[in-house]
């Protein structure tokens, strides 16, 4: 999959009649329901919606940590049906960034390693890692915490250890699941700040699952999901 950002792939996502049918022998749950979603480089986009909506379900089947049960996925025009396992792997690695709830950070490494640590398995060579991981550290406002381990920052720093991981590659999309969960209202809303200032000076294209009114605030397109389907598609 090549990483071209022309005009021409300007639609990063697009899903066609997504469906996946949880089966667990006893009963059958629906958890998306012919979902047609597109998503186009450059979005700061909010999936919202009650518990048991579907959306950390669409978020986990664009990011391919899911198969769905019938219906299409495309990322960057492929189609993820056609690709093998090492091949989503790849997409996951170089074409993907990751955000968890739960920052999902290496303890025993240092912010530095932790953002390296992407660029690491790309075979990146280590002084383009560290000056690239350096950075972003940086930009984000963690220039004085390059070495300190998750144990030694605070949530809301963590979490900007993880978004800078997430972001550093460059990737097509990336994927946020709950990003400001676990945070303060005051540090969730410096942290999608700093996300959106990411997405308006190096284009990054964002794509959250949240049911938290801030991020849905800050988004520029909100996607409702109810039942399993979308309910309402607002753009600012």
């Amino acid at each position: 999959m090549k990483k071209g950002k022309t005009m021409k792939d300007s639609v990063i996502i697009q899903t066609k009649k997504l469906t996946k049918v949880y089966d667990d022998s006893a009963v059958k749950i629906a958890a998306l329901r012919g979902v047609d979603l597109t998503v186009k480089r450059g979005e700061f986009m909010a999936l919202a919606g009650p518990s048991g909506s579907g959306k950390t379900t669409l978020l986990n089947l664009i990011g391919a940590l899911d198969t769905p049960t019938e219906g299409s996925i495309y990322v960057s025009g492929e189609a993820l049906s056609r690709m093998s396992k090492t091949q989503l792997s790849d997409l996951r690695l170089h074409h993907i960034g990751f955000i968890f709830q739960a920052y999902n950070l290496i303890p025993v490494l240092s912010a530095r390693e932790n953002v390296e640590y992407v660029m690491l398995l790309q075979g990146v060579e280590e002084k383009e890692r560290i000056r690239r991981a350096e950075e972003i550290l940086a930009e984000m406002g963690l220039a004085d915490y390059i070495n300190s381990r998750p144990n030694e920052m605070s949530g809301g720093q963590q979490q900007r250890v993880a978004v800078a991981r997430a972001i550093v590659s460059n990737p097509d999309v990336v994927l946020a699941d709950e990003p400001t969960a676990n945070l303060d209202s005051k540090t969730g809303e410096a942290l999608l700040d700093q996300m959106r200032h990411m997405n308006e000076t190096h284009g990054i294209t964002f794509v959250f699952s949240t049911h938290d009114k801030m991020v849905m605030d800050h988004a520029r397109r909100l996607v409702i999901l109810k039942d399993g389907a979308i309910d309402e598609d607002n753009k600012k």
